[in-house]
């Protein structure tokens, strides 16, 4: 059976690794992509030099094509970082395939990413987000509930709300994101009509990942219920693992709400940096989802996606058998009772 996100990508599982700021690395992009997802080279908390460098790895470690994840913010310019994938996707034809872009408007760099001849995957929390990506000229919709880790939509729906909607919205693939960890979660992502999943947190938890092993370690260990949302003070979500730094952010928005002053420091990249590159998991703040509960492993990134598509492929099997078995009995049972009447 064909799936269209596999075709766009040229991937062989509908599997995409998030961009994940700070530790979404060449050599973890690389290995997805040849264990058979689409890996991407994320260029959050980066500099431009440095996203050249993580592509140059990338390349260098597979054949196999790859994305790049740029996050659009109105703080920041982010022409040099286009300026690096178009030099790259010159210097190297096919082998970047797409890009994602997220956390900001995509509809100005839309027709330039498409123009070079590659893919663009957009974000999307809400449908109408979805339809004007389309609108705009998207391939893919990535669609992310309130579950994943790092910002999220101020709406705050769930995955199980927003997919079914999202599909009903638009024509071009859905790809689900939040919530999604394993086999189980992605395929009921499949059933409520998405075309593909993407995963972050269970990606940091993978030997190629650059992420601290304090901070591997700590997902690891951690429940569903260890996650916290930072920032709706400012009217943003961001879901990050339970800690002390995270809970006297809590405690310093309560106290001041909104206060850039108070609190710009304490929600500063750096404080990611800190934790997710350096290790002090107590000093920082570490991006989670909470699928967090379902990582229970730090294993090779292509060993991920070939155990989460041969889950996903075995119970959409098992439960289609058993859901069409029940089925085709209750109907036998309606006809047998129609024809039948029971006397009186």
């Amino acid at each position: 059976m064909k799936n269209r996100v596999c075709e766009i990508l040229g991937c062989r599982f509908p599997i995409i690794q998030g961009g994940l700021a700070y530790v979404g690395n060449g050599r973890l992009a690389a290995a997805v992509s040849a264990g058979g997802g689409f890996g991407q080279v994320g260029s959050g908390g980066r500099s431009p030099e440095d996203l050249e460098a993580q592509i140059r790895i990338a390349l260098a470690a597979t054949d196999a094509g790859f994305g790049v994840n740029v996050p659009l913010s109105e703080h920041r310019d982010v022409s040099p970082y286009f300026e690096v994938i178009e030099r790259m996707v010159r210097q190297h034809p096919g082998r970047i395939r797409a890009v994602s872009l997220s956390a900001g408007n995509p509809r100005p760099w839309i027709p330039v990413v498409r123009g070079w001849g590659l893919a663009v995957m957009t974000l999307a929390s809400t449908p109408e987000q979805a339809q004007k990506a389309e609108a705009a000229g998207a391939d893919i919709v990535i669609c992310e509930g309130t579950e994943a880790g790092g910002h999220n939509g101020p709406a705050e729906l769930t995955t199980f709300s927003l997919i079914p909607n999202v599909v009903d919205a638009v024509r071009i693939p859905v790809v689900a994101a939040g919530g999604i960890a394993d086999g189980r979660t992605a395929a009921a992502a499949i059933c409520l009509g998405a075309e593909g999943v993407q995963m972050g947190t269970r990606f940091v938890a993978t030997e190629e990942c650059q992420a601290h092993p304090n901070y591997k370690n700590l997902l690891v260990a951690s429940r569903a219920q260890d996650t916290v949302v930072m920032e709706r003070s400012f009217g943003r979500i961001t879901r990050v693992l339970r800690s002390p730094f995270a809970e006297a952010v809590l405690r310093q928005e309560a106290e001041t709400p909104g206060s850039e002053a108070h609190l710009l420091p304490m929600i500063s990249g750096r404080m990611n940096a800190r934790a997710a590159l350096e290790g002090d998991v107590e000093g920082g703040w570490m991006n989670a989802g909470q699928s967090v509960g379902l990582v229970h492993d730090i294993v090779p990134a292509a060993d991920v996606v070939r155990r989460v598509a041969a889950e996903a492929a075995r119970i959409l099997q098992q439960r289609s058998a058993q859901w069409q078995a029940w089925t085709d009995e209750s109907i036998r049972s309606t006809d047998e009772g129609t024809h039948n009447p029971p006397s009186r």
